[in-house]
């Protein structure tokens, strides 16, 4: 395993992007946005180091939520430090910036002052929570800012930054802080607890949205990452939670998770929409860390189960698909027809990919065949025994697959 000096030095492919960006002449507020620890922050302050540019950095994340002079007081704060050093230009950074209510409006009026004074400052957003993000963005800020969308680690910045082996990958997920604690079973697992699912819950959906019944959201993500990769009716769910109440409520929940970047429930693939909305969801985690801290079983047991490795190997792949998804804005599903199954069918625009995980050579690719004859995909093919190896497939461009 590697150290964690590597994590710090460690420059993911959105440090490219983010440094360009506050190169160039003042034009868009850049918004940073993607689920917790995956390194935003940590990437921000490597650009801000190699830019040498001045800059003032701020965090909302102890601020009330209701302070929404707060945002005004970062500007003011920037805008004296600016005119008392004599800068030309300034870059601003705010951290977890949808903690505060209204703080879209703020930054529109902050942004637009700026642009009416000439005033060189250049802004850059960070946040946790894309659904309160995105709201705020098309609501105030149209026109005004472009998205930098990060996600988990993958595979390959894992293997390259932590020496990890396949199989660790496929268990451990991308988690870069974890990645030290893997040989501590139990601290391991306490810092996915507490993190990540707690931190996530609690500060990124549940001190912004209002949900009836926070116990069951948690019994919902619980149950709905220990079946990732798995076709499970809403009904059975509400069958198998206590005090669940109806299907619209887990549903409802389901978006939340998703929003955060821990748990999404695919739709059916289906020309007609209607027929996609009612369908049975296939559950996925976006970090295969968020499965595995709920099986009974360790890294070495798991391994040696046959059966219940190859279903942590399907929700890997999955993870991969549905995070690039995110990055990469493009829609995944899954198709079954009576016997006939294809774990996941990807859509961007008019282009359709068929992609069947093999974990094992057991596992037959009928469903596949024929949704090749039934959908004319662009391309269909099998990921594992068989097919492209997992390895090559978790290094993928999956936007080049269109």
């Amino acid at each position: 395993m590697h150290c964690v000096k590597c994590k710090i030095m460690y420059k993911r492919i959105e440090y490219q992007t983010i440094k360009t960006r506050l190169e160039e002449p003042k034009r868009f507020i850049q918004v940073v946005m993607g689920p917790r620890q995956v390194g935003k922050s940590t990437v921000v302050r490597q650009v801000l180091t190699d830019l040498e540019k001045p800059y003032q950095l701020f965090s909302a994340d102890n601020v009330p939520a209701t302070n929404s002079a707060w945002v005004s007081d970062c500007w003011a704060a920037t805008r004296t430090l600016m005119e008392i050093k004599g800068y030309k230009s300034i870059i601003l950074v705010i951290d977890e910036i949808q903690k505060i209510s209204n703080w879209s409006e703020v930054v529109k009026k902050e942004w637009d002052d700026d642009v009416f004074h000439n005033r060189q400052i250049k802004v850059l957003l960070l946040g946790s929570s894309r659904v309160l993000l995105e709201k705020g963005l098309s609501e105030s800020l149209a026109g005004r800012f472009e998205e930098i969308r990060m996600t988990h680690w993958s595979y390959s910045e894992m293997k390259e930054c932590f020496g990890y082996s396949l199989d660790q990958y496929v268990f451990y997920g991308g988690y870069p802080g974890a990645a030290v604690l893997i040989n501590d079973e139990e601290r391991y697992q306490q810092y996915i607890q507490s993190s990540i699912i707690d931190a996530t819950i609690n500060k990124d959906i549940l001190m912004d949205t209002p949900v009836g019944k926070p116990a069951l959201l948690k019994q919902t993500f619980e149950l709905g990452a220990a079946y990732s990769g798995q076709i499970l009716s809403l009904n059975k769910m509400v069958g198998s939670l206590q005090d669940a109440g109806n299907t619209a409520t887990l549903s409802g929940y389901l978006n939340l998770l998703n929003e955060c970047g821990l748990l999404c429930g695919l739709q059916k693939y289906s020309i007609d929409t209607a027929r996609r909305k009612a369908s049975i969801p296939k559950l996925q985690v976006y970090n295969n860390a968020l499965k595995t801290v709920f099986t009974p079983l360790t890294f070495d047991q798991a391994i040696l189960d046959r059966k219940e490795w190859g279903r942590i190997f399907e929700s890997a792949i999955g993870t991969y698909i549905v995070s690039q998804a995110f990055v990469k804005r493009f829609e995944v599903y899954y198709w079954r027809e009576r016997n006939d199954e294809v774990d996941f069918i990807l859509r961007k625009k008019d282009s359709v990919v068929a992609i069947e995980v093999k974990s094992n050579t057991a596992k037959s690719t009928l469903g596949l065949n024929k949704f090749k004859e039934l959908f004319k995909p662009k391309t269909a093919f099998v990921v594992g025994d068989g097919g492209i190896s997992a390895e090559e497939f978790l290094s993928m461009d999956l936007n080049k697959l269109f």
